[in-house]
């Protein structure tokens, strides 16, 4: 244990392997002629994208997806020139500039945005790499039927060196649902409108909806990281995160003995409670008191609920079931992992994965394996 490890109170462990080992898996749930790229957006959803993304380029991922301009600068760091980064929210008025000097491609969503890098491409004196987002359905981001119809009659896109058209699904992790139908169809429509470019419709979840919606390239993020993309279903992705909190001191208390803020958790039972150095500064949030649990590596079998009030800083764990197992300060309890699937944890919490994933926060022992056994 290293003297920083020793010091933090939660220890975040990131299986690098199993990243690689998560796109290979998607890369084979879609067709040869269809490209596989990688959301690595909000810091590769909180895991770090200077660790993250070289290891997906290594495993031949060339298409990154970032949502603003400073992070496509820093991705840019770290993967080679030889891949393509597309900034998803597009440029801000006056940023064009900014990045095509980041190189990167803007996700066009507006016809604002459009003749923003029209003029940019003017000064230029040459046509400018892009990618047109349509809102197939979402009402979110994107060209309306209108915008496309328009674009599509005159020369807005002259100067404009389009690469990939896309859309994104609002359904896509409920398979039966009938707006996933509705948006490839209302995509497929558009598309026609608008000239010769590669498309794009699916993110992770997506992937699994088939055939019909992976077109030339799609766009996996949250499974990647080992969120499930077919929730109801058994994971195919490899487990990639594994959170544990370290015991600060435990103590045992009477029944009828409140514990926390707001006394809002009283002991029924002669209990034994033991305090973890993590809160919801942490990204553990303040509402996963009396809902949440945690499981000691020795004992997986034995579910350990999160009581009372979560602190910024520290929460309350009633270990009884665990007798008098010994536990010395310092001891590490599995909040998210192999026995604690993250999506199980989100859904506990009236959540989902993303959020939760990318909430952690910094002041973990943040441990990249690097290696699988």
């Amino acid at each position: 244990m290293n003297d920083f490890q020793s010091r933090a109170g939660g220890w975040l462990q990131i299986d690098l392997p199993a990243i690689a080992e998560n796109y290979r898996r998607l890369r084979s749930y879609v067709g040869r002629n269809v490209s596989v790229g990688a959301a690595v957006k909000a810091n590769a959803y909180g895991l770090g994208v200077a660790q993250v993304a070289p290891v997906l380029h290594n495993a031949g991922c060339r298409h990154f997806f970032v949502a603003t301009v400073d992070e496509g600068v820093v991705l840019r760091e770290h993967i080679g020139p030889d891949a393509k980064i597309f900034q998803l929210n597009g440029p801000m008025p006056g940023a064009e500039s900014v990045v095509l000097a980041a190189d990167l491609h803007p996700v066009l969503n507006s016809r604002e945005q459009i003749a923003g890098w029209r003029h940019l491409a003017k000064q230029q004196g040459r046509p400018l790499p892009c990618v047109l987002q349509i809102d197939s359905g979402m009402s979110r981001f994107g060209l309306s039927e209108a915008d496309v119809r328009a674009l599509g009659a005159d020369d807005a896109l002259e100067g404009l060196q389009i690469e990939l058209v896309m859309s994104h699904l609002a359904c896509a992790d409920e398979p039966s649902h009938p707006q996933n139908a509705a948006q490839l169809s209302r995509f497929r429509a558009l598309r026609a409108h608008l000239p010769e470019a590669s498309s794009s419709l699916a993110a992770s979840s997506g992937i699994f909806l088939g055939p019909d919606f992976h077109f030339d390239l799609v766009r996996p993020g949250y499974a990647l990281y080992g969120g499930n993309p077919v929730l109801g279903h058994p994971n195919p992705m490899r487990n990639v995160v594994t959170l544990h909190a370290r015991l600060i001191q435990d103590r045992v208390i009477e029944a009828g003995t409140a514990v926390g803020y707001s006394a809002r958790f009283v002991a029924q039972r002669p209990s034994r409670i033991a305090t973890l150095a993590i809160g919801y500064a942490d990204g553990l949030p303040r509402a996963a008191g009396d809902i949440a649990t945690a499981i000691h590596p020795a004992r997986p079998d034995v579910k350990l609920p999160v009581i009372g009030r979560v602190s910024m800083d520290c929460m309350a764990l009633d270990v009884t079931d665990l007798g008098d197992m010994n536990l010395p300060p310092g001891t590490c309890f599995e909040l998210i992992g192999t026995h604690r699937p993250l999506d199980d944890v989100a859904s506990g919490l009236d959540t989902i994965g993303y959020e939760l994933l990318t909430s952690l926060g910094r002041r973990h022992h943040r441990e990249y394996i690097e290696s699988s056994l």
